[in-house]
């Protein structure tokens, strides 16, 4: 599921920031980056399952690696895990509305605080 005109596809900010702002919103990056590109998760254990809320970005500017990427980032998607073959995000999935409800105010008070720092 794409969560559309969030706004934080909008936005570009340096890599350390998004960092701070992701992880204070449960979204962590850990290994999920290469040179040019990070994702941020946050996973959700429910009792329908396993869900996972993803943004994603790319590199406009500098490596990943070095800390000082200015990246751009892109529509929100959630996603729902299953074993062994991984997430799914297709338009025939079902998610709980309340999962839903969450991940919306998540992604509006993400947005909320990179606009503060966004690069224009």
């Amino acid at each position: 599921m794409k969560f559309a005109n969030t706004g934080i596809e909008k936005n570009k900010a340096a890599v350390t920031r998004l960092d701070e702002v992701m992880l204070s919103k449960g979204l962590v990056r850990e290994g999920q980056w290469d040179y040019e590109r990070v994702t941020y998760d946050r996973r959700f254990d429910l009792k329908e399952g396993t869900y996972y809320l993803r943004v994603f970005g790319y590199s406009v500017e500098g490596d990943v690696d070095t800390r000082k990427a200015v990246i751009q980032l892109l529509t929100p998607v959630l996603g729902k895990y299953y074993y062994p073959h991984g997430v799914e995000y297709g338009e025939d999935e079902v998610f709980p509305k309340s999962l839903v409800s969450q991940c919306e105010k998540i992604l509006t008070e993400i947005n909320a605080e990179i606009e503060k720092f966004a690069v224009k």
